[in-house]
């Protein structure tokens, strides 16, 4: 069984954190004609966010969702001053179904630095461990059983689909090769050995791990982000008050594209920002986490365009 880190692991830096109070600043108003609102966390980590927006608008109550007992664990501690305007609920957000009409939406889709950093957990190279992945570790298939699972060609298009690796297929080759020769892969450091091996000598030690595509991939594909992300956005604006907010934080063009094109497209949805706010080099210097991060925001609208006769 997965050893849980403690709670301060997760004591962590919320990226674009005055852009998303900014943001929110625009529901004062609303707040005030009804007096109170939720916010819907969808993924609530160590509550950052969560914790600045309760702070910032004593009226707003909140319900946190997440599948990672660690993760739920810190953020009850966290938002312990806020006990009775906090609900925590262990839920992936694409299984959940709000009670009563939200103020607000958000999602942050990043993996948060104390999972990257936990061993055990297996979601990066840089700390051996298992192959597991899973954001939720008591449920679902473990990158391991994954990799064993797909074929060659599969597992090609699986790591050229959510990692945009370029050499896919030599790495899926590998991988299978590997697996079938000597058996199961020992951990995390024994698989990003073997893609490294699939890379040139001299492009094995740029600023980007040569593993850091496929480790995408597979996380990607263990917990079904893209697929739990396109539930998310054609769902949440249903949740939605007249002239509430919506707003994703996306850390990889898989997830921007997807929420550029829902925010854009939608008939429920204003979009707010046509291009994505991102971290100044203040932040980004401070957290590196935040470079790669995009902040996006709709408002539900406050009725819907009439449809073409």
């Amino acid at each position: 069984m997965l050893s849980s880190p403690l709670p301060e692991a997760f004591d962590h830096l919320p990226v674009l954190a005055e852009q998303v109070l900014a943001s929110f600043a625009a529901l004062q108003e609303l707040l005030a004609d009804r007096g109170d609102g939720v916010l819907l966390d969808c993924t609530l980590g160590g509550g950052g966010h969560s914790a600045l927006l309760l702070e910032a608008h004593p009226r707003l109550r909140l319900i946190g969702l997440d599948q990672d007992p660690s993760a739920r664990a810190a953020a009850t501690a966290r938002l312990e001053p806020f006990a009775e305007r906090v609900s925590i609920v262990a839920s992936n957000f694409a299984d959940y179904q709000p009670q009563e009409p939200l103020l607000a939406v958000l999602a942050d889709l990043g993996v948060s630095s104390p999972q990257l950093d936990v061993a055990e957990r297996g979601f990066s190279f840089r700390h051996d461990g298992p192959l597991d992945m899973r954001m939720n570790p008591a449920a679902g298939e473990t990158a391991a059983e994954l990799i064993e699972r797909l074929d060659e060609e599969a597992l090609a298009d699986l790591i050229y689909a959510y990692g945009e690796e370029r050499l896919s297929r030599r790495i899926a080759r590998k991988i299978k090769l590997q697996l079938a020769e000597v058996g199961p892969y020992s951990g995390t450091a024994a698989l990003a050995y073997a893609i490294a091996g699939c890379y040139p000598p001299k492009a094995r030690h740029g600023r980007i791990h040569p593993a850091t595509r496929t480790f995408q991939a597979l996380r990607i594909a263990v917990n079904d982000e893209l697929g739990v992300l396109d539930r998310l956005l054609a769902a949440a604006p249903d949740w939605l008050l007249p002239g509430g907010l919506f707003g994703v934080i996306s850390f990889h063009s898989l997830e921007d594209r997807r929420v550029k094109t829902a925010f854009g497209s939608d008939p429920r949805l204003q979009r707010v920002t046509r291009k994505p706010q991102i971290a100044d080099l203040q932040e980004q210097q401070a957290n590196p986490r935040s470079r790669s991060a995009k902040w996006r925001v709709a408002l539900r609208r406050l009725s819907e365009p009439a449809a073409d006769q």
